[in-house]
């Protein structure tokens, strides 16, 4: 028999907490605010000089500035799907970029409606989980005639009006919102997306400091200077909706969550599993429970987003949801931090696959990331590296000359011109934190290449990936290196 939706909810442990009358903890206001393509570390209060964010730096003031949170993907809608469920992309079948999120996979927003009351809503920008809008018609017919869209059920509120009025946006969810119920808001910003058109608050392209995993040329300087213009701009959007909690008097009752959703549009960046694809900001103000000022290196995944709201809003993550809570890292209790993440890339948009494909429309690769070292896994190396949303931009077009022509340093061209790639790319973070210089068969650091291997495979085989697993015969034997210790290889089901 098919479940319902409210014996699957009690199902997650807390219905049947509220029924026994068991003491739940009190409950915030919850207000995620999610940016476009934003990568670490380009906030102020990361000590990033090429931007100029007073408002992210005072919400990181007032509360936590969290260095190491990662997407489940490079990319906004298996990004925001991982954010949304808890669980990895790959897991909940929303690898595919125009895909819309299936319906038998609950989203955290949900449970906080369904178990503790919640008035629950999303604005902005488009949220991407209901498949890729009127852009690609085609693709939504089949996507409307088979029912697919599923947010106006699972939330109170959605608007997604084009283009955004975020002020306006919020005060309509506001004003529908039930006087005795906690909310739970989740606030789309369109930038700083590809398409830069922030003139007026662009830095001076001289002043900026290029990025190691970049060329510094004079075109890269200025689509640094126009991304950065982004970033200052989104800050006061930002402003503007932290204005409107004050005013309603919400700021001190709500727990504020600041993220990007996945890295900027640069090589390296969107659509590529290094660290500038998937590490981005992430700032939590929560008041009177999060310390001000405070910070944290520790590895945090968007799989743990959901499960840590619920916690703070007292509701039991479902076994499902393979994110671990943090929730006692925010409160400044003891706390286990991850020790490895993982992340996924599929197909990019809906461009069909043929000759001369290159990987900014289509890529198949996993990668897994411990405190120092990252292995990524390509599986198909044979596609050409192109960045994804600038590769018509002058910069990399110049990137491409200047390889052409010899004149391109020879880091960059082994990074951005190898072809085909390799299946394997090991990076010593420490040593390079830029990820320029594949280590992958060292033999001096075979244990550590099997010890990933072995990780990368197990959370595949957890979330019944579709791809090979990155493993051979002689991984079965272990670690190449005689007597080299092999850890991690067992973890608990959920935090890998």
């Amino acid at each position: 028999m098919k479940q319902t939706r409210r014996e699957w909810f009690a199902t997650a442990g807390c219905g049947a907490a509220m029924a026994a009358g068991v003491q739940m903890p009190a409950r915030p206001n919850i207000l995620l605010l999610l940016s476009d393509d934003h990568s670490y570390p380009f906030v102020g209060a990361y000590g990033d000089s090429n931007v100029r964010t007073p408002t992210l730096d005072t919400l990181a003031a007032d509360g936590m500035r969290c260095h190491r949170f990662f997407t489940v993907a490079p990319q906004c809608v298996p990004s925001r799907a991982g954010l949304m469920t808890g669980r990895s992309a790959v897991a909940v079948r929303n690898t595919r970029f125009s895909s819309p999120l299936p319906r038998d996979e609950v989203i955290f927003p949900e449970l906080l409606r369904g178990e503790a009351g919640y008035y629950t809503g999303v604005a902005g920008r488009g949220y991407h989980l209901d498949g890729p809008g009127g852009a690609q018609a085609h693709v939504m017919s089949i996507i409307d005639r088979l029912g697919l869209q599923t947010f106006k059920e699972r939330l109170d509120y959605v608007d997604t009006s084009q283009p955004p009025d975020y002020a306006a946006r919020v005060n309509a969810f506001f004003d529908r919102k039930p006087a005795n119920k906690p909310f739970f808001l989740w606030m789309n910003f369109a930038d700083p997306h590809a398409g830069w058109d922030a003139q007026t608050d662009e830095p001076d392209p001289a002043t900026l400091k290029v990025p190691g995993y970049l060329p510094d040329t004079p075109s890269m300087r200025r689509q640094l200077a126009a991304y950065c213009g982004e970033v200052n701009r989104l800050d006061r959007q930002v402003k503007e909706i932290l204005d409107i909690l004050e005013r309603r008097g919400f700021a001190k009752k709500t727990l504020v969550v600041f993220a990007g959703d996945n890295g900027l549009a640069f090589p390296h960046g969107k659509g590529s599993l290094h660290d500038p694809g998937l590490n981005v900001p992430f700032l939590v103000r929560w008041p009177g429970v999060v310390k001000p000022d405070s910070e944290s290196r520790a590895l945090i995944s968007a799989e743990d987003l959901g499960p840590t709201l619920l916690a703070a809003a007292g509701v039991a993550a479902p076994a499902r949801m393979s994110g671990v809570s943090f929730l006692g890292l925010l409160r400044g209790q003891p706390f286990t931090p991850r020790q490895y993440l993982f992340a996924e890339r599929g197909p990019h948009g809906s461009t069909p696959v043929s000759a001369g494909v290159k990987s900014s429309t289509f890529d198949l690769s996993r990668c897994v990331r411990s405190e120092r070292y990252k292995l990524i896994y390509n599986c198909t190396p044979w596609v050409p590296y192109q960045p994804v949303d600038s590769a018509a931009l002058p910069a990399w077009q110049d990137m491409i000359a200047a390889n052409a022509n010899g004149t391109l340093a020879s880091q960059f061209r082994e990074a951005y011109f190898t072809t085909p790639r390799p299946v394997y790319e090991l990076y010593d973070l420490e040593r390079d934190p830029s990820e320029l210089t594949n280590l992958a068969g060292d033999p001096k650091l075979a244990s550590v290449e099997h010890e990933l291997r072995m990780a990368l495979a197990e959370k595949m085989v957890r979330d019944f990936d579709y791809l090979p697993l990155p493993l051979s015969s002689a991984d079965a034997a272990g670690p190449r290196q005689t007597g080299a210790p092999v850890r991690g290889q067992r973890q608990e089901a959920r935090g890998l």
